[in-house]
């Protein structure tokens, strides 16, 4: 291993070439506004304080992995000189900024006095820290903001200059000039500023950078595993990061393209949570293992996780499919992440068109998914149980053991709610087990809007809103109040709806759709239904009296999909 450095324009140069591009296994962009403006902050002042070493690996005849440009840059157009190993973030937040490829940021420096660092020491002489400016920019039919942003006459009156003139080369160069003359076109003089601006755009390109560099006779494991021992910048490696290094080595595949068939091919896939997370929990089940870091970091999970792909996307389609059929549509009715990892896992092995042994497994797997969001079984330690009850339920689904072996079933310890605790349960629109399964199992009844008779869907879910059934100003118009939040006073409808609602009594909006609704009465009555909300008890107007039936519909409800059966 060398040690060398280079200068910004030297680094920008071979990325202009195509000389230096990222391996392939290399994650995506994670870097926040703050830390690109902290990278800029320490290359300008003066004396200018480091950013870091990065790492690369030689390349000679032929590239040891896949590779990609930095991201904006251009495609190289023969073969590169290096792979840049650790490093890409500060990497591609200089070229980005510097190409003005953000489209939510844009970075400006302060052509006037320095900020003064607020710890200098008395009798020292303070450095100079020119000021990065943050603008954040949007759209506004079709215009970009804020204007001034685009007007080099109004930046240079704000003592501003776009951090864009300031890039090394020629393409900074000419970033420059036409900005200068922009200005001049606007009326302003930018003479006093040639000589700040000159020496910015000096500081920028001299900036030197240094590296590590592996030589060419490095072996593709050596690199990879020097690759994870050593990325510890101010963005470490996720487990994901460090797997999709690990399949690189095992197979030369790409775990992020083969996500990305997989939301091509599942588009749900990525509706239920981190995609990762639940990639690298599922793969690790069917491993035989729990869904733990130290299990990730095993040399060999890569690997594994590459052979079981097929099983994995199996498991995904399948389970996906099931989890949308019993109305957990997305990560916003998912009462337990367990479930989703866990029903996908368990669908992986299970035999396609099966006929009698799917439509056995289906309500296996019903009373899975009810009891995981119903019961305190995965609350705590949910990684080990939840792969102590994959071991048991697969033997189940294979006929190897009874529902008594599987804990999750276990009643005495992992009873179901009684009508008195979903009494209790709070607002679904927390992360909150309870008042999320119990709205849940009202969408899986239907889900019917009260108004336009639409059934709860994956296409409308996003659209719904979370309605008090008893409004809250005729509960007394305190929103914070407890009793008010209830889950059992809440249904998912449409937005039109809940605004058409408004602040009615029960009794008023019901029959406003029962005037409305071609059908009256009965049709409206179907409606509640679907939510499993009691039509009488809504109308009579005792708030109380409600929650206390809907409890019991809803407890009786969710014992029927607990033991698998299809509600009646």
């Amino acid at each position: 291993m060398e040690a060398r450095s280079k200068t910004v324009e030297q680094w920008f140069s071979m990325i202009e070439q195509g000389q230096i591009v990222l391996p392939r296994f290399q994650r995506h962009e994670a870097w926040r506004h703050a830390q690109i403006i902290g990278l800029f902050e320490n290359v300008f002042r003066k004396p200018s304080l480091p950013v870091g070493v990065l790492l690369v690996l030689e390349i000679g005849n032929d590239e040891p992995f896949h590779s990609r440009p930095i991201v904006g840059a251009p495609e190289p157009k023969g073969r590169p000189s290096m792979h840049l190993l650790d490093g890409q973030q500060r990497m591609t937040a200089l070229w980005r900024t510097l190409s003005d490829d953000y489209e939510d940021l844009q970075l400006f420096v302060s052509l006037g006095p320095s900020d003064e660092e607020e710890d200098a020491s008395a009798g020292v002489t303070p450095p100079e820290l020119p000021r990065i400016d943050r603008e954040k920019r949007w759209f506004r039919k079709d215009v970009r903001q804020p204007v001034w942003c685009d007007d080099p006459g109004q930046t240079f009156e704000r003592d501003l200059i776009p951090i864009r003139c300031l890039r090394p080369g020629a393409v900074g160069e000419r970033n420059l000039e036409s900005w200068l003359a922009k200005v001049k076109e606007a009326g302003k003089d930018p003479s006093p500023r040639l000589g700040r601006i000159y020496e910015l755009r000096q500081r920028l390109s001299s900036y030197v950078i240094p590296f590590l560099s592996l030589g060419v006779e490095t072996s593709r494991e050596t690199a990879l595993d020097v690759f994870i021992k050593m990325n510890t910048s101010a963005s470490p490696l996720k487990d994901f990061d460090i797997v999709v290094a690990q399949l690189e080595e095992a197979s030369g595949e790409s775990l992020h393209t083969l996500v990305e068939e997989l939301i091509d091919e599942v588009p749900a896939a990525s509706e239920y949570g981190k995609i990762e997370d639940i990639i690298l929990s599922v793969a690790a089940l069917l491993d035989g293992k729990p869904p733990l870091k130290k299990t990730y970091l095993e040399k060999d999970f890569g690997e594994a996780l590459g052979r079981n792909w097929p099983r994995i996307k199996s498991g995904f389609r399948r389970g996906l499919s099931f989890l949308r059929n019993e109305a957990i549509i997305n990560e916003k009715s998912l009462p337990s992440d367990v479930v989703v990892y866990l029903i996908c896992a368990l669908w992986a092995d299970i035999p396609e068109h099966g006929f009698d042994a799917e439509g056995n497994a289906r309500s296996i797997l019903r009373k899975v998914l009810w009891r995981s969001c119903f019961t305190d079984r995965y609350g705590k330690t949910s990684a080990t149980r939840s792969y102590a009850d994959f071991r048991t339920l697969r033997e189940i689904l294979n006929g190897e053991a009874g529902d008594t072996q599987c804990e999750l079933f276990d009643e005495t310890y992992y009873p179901l709610p009684e009508p008195g605790e979903l009494l209790l349960a709070g607002w679904p629109s927390r992360k909150d087990r309870l008042p999320r399964a119990i709205l849940a199992a009202s969408l899986r009844a239907g889900g019917y809007d009260f108004a336009d008779g639409a059934p709860a869907h994956p296409d409308n879910l996003a659209k719904r809103e979370y309605h008090h059934i008893y409004p809250v100003d005729v509960l007394g118009g305190d929103r914070s109040d407890d009793r008010v939040n209830r889950a059992l006073n809440c249904a998912l409808i449409s937005w039109k709806t809940n605004r058409r609602i408004a602040a009615r009594t029960p009794r008023e909006y019901v029959e406003k759709r029962a005037e409305a609704a071609s059908l009256g009465e009965p049709e409206v009555r179907q409606r509640l239904a679907s939510h499993l909300i009691p039509f009488d008890e809504l109308v009579a107007g005792d708030y109380d009296a409600f929650l206390q039936k809907r409890a019991e519909i809803v407890a009786d409800h969710l014992r029927q999909l607990c033991d698998g059966r299809m509600p009646s």
